[in-house]
């Protein structure tokens, strides 16, 4: 039996299962990840998307985040994205826990997207939480020169996502859902990142399932039922092609 039927056998058998996604799985949508042959950090230093850099050269990380916007905003999903909100519409997986700040989830249809990095779309004052779109923040950064900040404290304005150097805000969540499933189908990330990698690893040690899709190896590849090395969209197809002898 082949890596698709039997992912397929899997997540039919699922009481609860649930995707975890990463950048990989929106590259096929001209958005770079990170780590790949032509991820972002071969050409920035990843420590611009860092909290300390935002303190240290706000001007610095705007032009880093401008130009992070500019790949995002014009994005549509992909087949990949399509497949999950397919599978969650079908009922066979409850929930879509996602590291990506893009919102392609949500435009593909799927309903219950966790997005424990936050969203990209929106910015907020570091000093008293006041909500922009980033859309406002990037004009007055190319009009000006200079990084935004607050109309109500003068405070910097940041895209409302996790930097490094911070804690994830729904990481909680992400975790409460991760010992109700009992399968988790890993797409598109590099499980470098904690403390968001740990929703795989919970489901994996509480006795459930595993499935991994990257085209690159990951440090769970031990301990998971398959690894399926191949493109997010094309994995996804192949196994939604096993439901029903489509």
């Amino acid at each position: 039996m082949d890596s698709y039927k039997i992912a397929a056998k899997l997540l039919q058998g699922a009481r609860h299962a649930i995707a975890f996604t990463g950048a990989g799985i929106s590259t096929e949508s001209n958005i770079p990840d990170f780590r790949g042959t032509q991820g972002l950090w071969k050409r920035f230093d990843p420590r611009m998307a860092s909290r300390g850099y935002f303190l240290e050269d706000p001007n610095g990380f705007w032009q880093f985040y401008a130009k992070r916007y500019e790949y995002i905003v014009g994005a549509e999903p992909n087949a990949a994205h399509k497949a999950l909100s397919l599978l969650e519409e079908e009922g066979i997986i409850k929930s879509v826990i996602t590291q990506n700040i893009d919102r392609l989830h949500s435009k593909a249809g799927s309903k219950s997207v966790l997005e424990v990095h936050g969203d990209i779309m929106m910015s907020r004052c570091d000093c008293c939480g006041e909500q922009v779109p980033t859309v406002e923040c990037i004009k007055f950064y190319r009009d000006s020169g200079s990084a935004p900040t607050c109309g109500k404290c003068q405070g910097g304005l940041r895209p409302s996502i996790v930097l490094f150097e911070e804690p994830p805000d729904l990481i909680e969540a992400a975790f409460n859902i991760a010992h109700r499933s009992d399968l988790c189908l890993s797409v598109g990330s590099s499980l470098c990142v904690y403390p968001a990698a740990m929703v795989p690893e919970i489901v994996k040690r509480r006795g459930g399932h595993l499935i991994i899709i990257n085209y690159d190896p990951t440090p769970l590849d031990g301990i998971a039922d398959i690894v399926i090395r191949e493109k997010a969209s094309a994995a996804l197809e192949a196994i939604l092609k096993e439901f029903d002898g489509r």
